[in-house]
């Protein structure tokens, strides 16, 4: 029992088999979000996901990732990571589609209460994002999954499993 006039913690009830990791990756920039896709697959495998739990769906672009998120997260997703490599151009098409993108992602964690690993690469150049995507600079996508399983035992309370 918690002490006299505080109130008990309160966690979402662990699963004993958690539901559907959904990862979503862009078409746009392909070349590099396959990477990324190889990477979430990569952690997942070494975090011991089953590869039936898993569902990966493309998506036109890092527009349309959030929409899409929402989707599976109002659908009861265990958790949802998001892929996809936005590179500067010469207009502001690169901060528009970067920050709602973002912001997007981040709107549906919120909302609904289901972990968004973010694994969108806004990188000046082909070659930083291609460092980013399993190059000198590691792999994003391998990250972002491994942040949204954190997340998700986070959420579930101490001791989960953040398979």
């Amino acid at each position: 029992m918690p002490p006299a006039g505080r109130a008990r913690p309160r966690y979402a009830p662990a699963r004993r088999r958690p539901g559907r990791i959904v990862v979503l990756a862009s078409r746009f920039n392909e070349n590099v979000t396959r990477r990324l896709l190889a990477g979430a697959e990569q952690c997942l495998r070494e975090r011991g996901v089953a590869a039936s739990r898993v569902d990966v769906v493309w998506v036109a672009g890092a527009w349309e990732l959030p929409v899409v998120a929402r989707a599976f997260a109002a659908r009861g997703a265990h958790a949802v990571v998001a892929l996809g490599a936005v590179i500067r151009g010469e207009t502001r098409h690169f901060e528009i589609i970067a920050d709602e993108s973002a912001r997007g992602l981040m709107a549906v964690a919120v909302t609904y209460g289901v972990p968004v690993g973010f694994g969108v690469l806004t990188c000046d150049t082909l070659e930083q994002a291609l460092a980013r995507s399993g190059g000198a600079a590691g792999n994003k996508g391998f990250e972002a999954a491994a942040a949204a399983l954190d997340a998700a035992a986070a959420r579930a309370g101490p001791g989960a499993d953040s398979r």
